[in-house]
């Protein structure tokens, strides 16, 4: 059985993180919707992606992985890449499919194609932009149970603390850091229920650091450092490369890799890539790649009414109820904010947004946009796109043509919509 991960017409909803990414890539706590799914199906023979055209080559080069290609006449389970992979009836009835070889049938919840088992599969299908229920034909069609699929940005944040439990008992390599000697854990730093505190090759955990599994496990991926009097209470997971700076307060979030995290930071994913060394307040939010927070920057994870937070929402052009009383910043790849920055509670900031001035920023900033409270107007793309460049390098990255191609179709995008 070989997998393949699709992208469906579901993404309007995601944007703006689904927009320079598969939706599959975005994470999930640490690890990817990919990385789960993967995870969920260890006896795959093997995993195909399907992408909308314009993320083909970049979704390829990310992950190493056949794109919009399906070689031959495969046995394939085809997974919608929305389709969180945790342990229940829908995944156990999608592995029975598969390891029993049953007849091709379409599995559904609540009108979403949430997978297809196909035992031979047509290598045509992965020629549209989006998989639907008319892409597979007349087969046959069962309702799936307790599906869950991410359907809106707040579904990302949604059991964020369960999903860093998963990544940490799916990363954690079976012994804490007391029994890894060549951790580089100071004398002077606190770890309290060290049982339960994983660091993996190369960590470093400075004087006066504080490390409090109490609440939940905390794991820490290859080469992440910790600095002097940095508190990190778990549930939390660090991805390789990054860096809690000197005296930071982190709780119940996830950084993906080469991050720098300071101020004080809660209930919060941090795709990767991207910093936010300075004080300042970032909760009960979902940052992209390559974001970079002035000094004092903050954001409002909660209306002073203690209501319900709305929250942009670009399929229906309008702002929609979350039934989150926490509901903080939503912000797009490549996108930057000046020193002291405000952000209000439910604000989306668009891919390649370039923010500064006094005062809280919009609460939907759209891609490419240059400017502040009072003035705002279009980032010129050729701009943009050479900030990027140089930003990228000092990660020892460059941007693809591929890459190049995509963020232009989104300033395209920006300019057709005004």
């Amino acid at each position: 059985m070989h997998l393949c991960l699709f992208e469906d017409n579901g993404l309007d909803p995601l944007w703006p993180l689904a927009a320079s990414r598969a939706v599959y890539d975005l994470r999930l706590g640490l690890r990817t919707l990919l990385d789960t799914t993967r995870e969920a199906f260890p006896s795959a023979n093997g995993t195909l992606l399907h992408s909308r055209d314009a993320l083909g080559p970049v979704t390829a080069r990310e992950n190493d992985l056949l794109t919009n290609r399906i070689p031959g006449n495969l046995d394939v389970l085809f997974v919608n890449g929305r389709f969180v992979a945790e342990d229940g009836p829908a995944l156990e009835r999608l592995r029975a499919a598969a390891a029993n070889d049953e007849a091709a049938r379409v599995f559904t919840s609540d009108g979403d194609v949430v997978a297809a088992w196909m035992p031979e599969a047509d290598p045509d299908l992965l020629d549209a932009n989006a998989l639907t229920r008319t892409t597979f034909g007349d087969l046959p069609e069962e309702e799936l149970p307790e599906t869950r699929l991410v359907g809106r940005l707040w579904h990302l944040l949604d059991g964020l603390e369960a999903a860093l439990r998963r990544d940490y008992a799916a990363r954690a390599p079976g012994y804490n850091i007391l029994q890894r000697p060549e951790a580089r854990v100071h004398e002077a730093a606190t770890l309290t229920e060290p049982e339960r505190i994983v660091t993996a090759k190369g960590c470093t955990v400075r004087p006066g650091a504080v490390l409090d599994a109490t609440e939940g496990p905390i794991y820490l991926a290859e080469n992440t450092l910790v600095e002097e009097g940095a508190v990190v209470r778990g549930p939390c997971c660090v991805g390789p490369q990054s860096v809690i700076k000197a005296h930071a307060v982190i709780e119940g979030s996830a950084f993906g890799y080469y991050c720098k995290v300071g101020g004080e930071v809660e209930r919060t994913v941090v795709h990767s890539l991207s910093n936010k060394a300075h004080p300042g307040f970032l909760g009960d939010s979902y940052v992209g790649r390559w974001c970079n927070f002035g000094a004092d920057s903050n954001n409002s994870n909660l209306k002073n009414d203690y209501g319900d937070v709305t929250l942009y929402d670009r399929a229906e052009d309008d702002f929609v109820d979350t039934e989150r009383q926490f509901m903080g910043l939503v912000m797009g790849d490549h996108s930057k904010c000046g020193i002291n920055t405000m952000f209000n509670t439910g604000t989306v900031v668009g891919v390649f947004c370039n923010l500064f001035g006094g005062g809280f920023m919009p609460r939907h900033v759209p891609d490419f946009s240059w400017g502040g409270t009072e003035k705002r107007m279009r980032y010129r793309t050729d701009k943009a796109l050479r900030v990027a460049e140089t930003v990228m390098a000092r990660r020892d990255r460059e941007l693809s043509d591929a890459g190049r191609d995509l963020l232009r179709a989104i300033a395209n995008r920006r300019e057709t919509a005004g």
